[in-house]
Formats: structure tokens, C-alpha cells, sequence
């Protein structure tokens, strides 16, 4: 009996695309589910790649203080600030990378330790408190949803599959002791038709 490793073949080649375009690795599981083609995927990180790349070079912009996200060419800058400069500097990189079509913020003015009572340790225990209500979900395909938490922010990215999805994404986060606001930029595939 002849076995037919055509899908072995294509993951194969998938996976090869993701390494040589410098694109961080993504499990199998996580590229099936993405809402995504793989030419969109992949053009998708490519741009983040090359929006940190830039922000890791610019003198103005702390690469490790602001995330960038991609969706079809929509980058997302979520993270905190230490001057308007920082923000503006963070925009024009992002507005003038190939292939980005929109830049939208949330970025937030960065509170001194002493002004603050959510660290970076509160933050991470939300993230992740907000990504295990999402995963418990079975109606939520949790791996298309991004989670970021920003001073006990909850921010929400990604490509779902309908309204339902995204208002039930942020019920959670909003759930989830600790939270102070939810600000959702997920998208339903459906209303991208």
C-alpha cells in the first residue's frame, strides 16, 4: 500500500518559509488555526520583524518597552512611554515599513515605581490569568488571540472567527481580579469579508 506524504511535504515547506523569513517559530497547531493564509501570515511577521529590528536601532524608541503586532498589514505598538518623542519616533518607523497599511496605539505614559502599584510581576500574573480563561473556552480559538497587559491593562489582538468570539474574549479579561480596563483591537474574519 502507497502512503502519501503530501501533508508531511507541506508542513515541511511551511516550516522552512517561517525559519528563512525570520519569522519567530509557531507551532503547527497555532499556524493551522490562524485565521490567516501562510502568504499573510508570513508577510505579517516579516513586518514585525522589521518594525523591531528598527526600533532596536533607533536611538529615540526602547524596543523592549513597546510590542509591535501585525494583522493584513494593520501593525498594533502596545506598551509604555517615557516621552511623546518615544511614541511619535515609535509611529513614523512603523508608518514607513514596507508593507504597513495602519498604525494604531496603545501606549501608555510609563509610571514611576513609587506612582504605580501594578508591576511588571501583576501585569505577567494577568496575562497569564487572562490567556487560561481564554484557552478554557472551548468556543474561543484562544491561539488566535494576542494578550498583553499594560499597568493592569488588558489588551486584547488577534483574528477570530465572529463577534460572539471577541465580545466572550473580553467578558473574561474583564473577569480576571486585578484588571482595570480591557481595550480590545480583535478582529472577526467574518466582518473582514
Amino acid at each position: 500500500m502507497r502512503q502519501n506524504y503530501f501533508p508531511l511535504y507541506l508542513f515541511f515547506l511551511l516550516g522552512l518559509a517561517l525559519l528563512t523569513t525570520g519569522c519567530p517559530p509557531k507551532t503547527i497547531y497555532e499556524i493551522a488555526m490562524d485565521e490567516r493564509s501562510v502568504g499573510d501570515l508570513t508577510k505579517d511577521k516579516e513586518i514585525e520583524a522589521k518594525v523591531k529590528t528598527e526600533f532596536a536601532d533607533d536611538e529615540t524608541v526602547d524596543a523592549l518597552d513597546i510590542s509591535v503586532y501585525s494583522f493584513y498589514g494593520d501593525v498594533y505598538l502596545v506598551g509604555q512611554k517615557q516621552t511623546e518623542a518615544q511614541e511619535k519616533r515609535a509611529i513614523e518607523i512603523s508608518k514607513k515599513t514596507e508593507g504597513v497599511k495602519s498604525v494604531t496605539t496603545y501606549i501608555l505614559q510609563s509610571k514611576g515605581k513609587d506612582e504605580d502599584s501594578c508591576g511588571t510581576t501583576n501585569s505577567l500574573e494577568i496575562t497569564g490569568k487572562v490567556s487560561a480563561a481564554l484557552i478554557g473556552d472551548k468556543d474561543i480559538w484562544s491561539t488566535n488571540v494576542e494578550v498583553q497587559t499594560v499597568q493592569c491593562n488588558v489588551v486584547l489582538l488577534g483574528l477570530v472567527g465572529s463577534e460572539e468570539e471577541i465580545e466572550k474574549s473580553i467578558v473574561h479579561a474583564k473577569g480576571v481580579e486585578g484588571v482595570r480596563s480591557v481595550k480590545s483591537f480583535l478582529v472577526s474574519v467574518k466582518a473582514r469579508k
